[in-house]
């Protein structure tokens, strides 16, 4: 790769929103899989699913935003602990929204769709300035 292109990729992934982005993008993935898995494959209800679906994809989704989206460094109990809390609010939102669009014969997939387009830009900004918050010299990219 030209040094060029190699400098900009490095610039963008230096942007801690790209990173976030590209993360949670793929925690999406596992998240609807496994919603699809239990809710499709396994006929679980869907007001039950979808929660166990967002909730099995915690370690992942956690751990994936600390260390690649955030490079965190901040001390790992307190930030669990607020993710945690993040989570349960985030569960109770996505599970109204993911219903609430089934139920108007928008179909669970949109109504997931649409939840974690809401997550995404409230998330960022609770990520970034709460649950993984660093030391104000290091916290200088958006």
């Amino acid at each position: 790769m030209p040094n060029r292109l190699r400098d900009a990729a490095r610039r963008i992934w230096s942007l801690s929103a790209v990173r976030y982005l590209l993360v949670g993008g793929f925690c999406f993935v596992v998240d609807v899989a496994l919603l699809w898995i239990a809710h499709e494959l396994l006929g679980v209800p869907l007001p039950i699913a979808t929660p166990v679906a967002f909730l099995a994809s915690f370690a992942v989704t956690y751990t994936m935003q600390r260390v690649v989206a955030f490079a965190s460094d901040s001390k790992m109990v307190p930030s669990v602990a607020r993710y945690s809390a993040l989570v349960v609010f985030n569960t109770l939102a996505t599970t109204g929204i993911v219903w609430a669009v089934d139920a108007l014969a928008g179909g669970w997939f949109v109504g997931k769709v649409l939840a974690v387009v809401a997550t995404t830009v409230w998330n960022y900004f609770a990520y970034r300035y709460w649950v993984f918050a660093s030391s104000p010299a290091r916290s200088s990219d958006v």
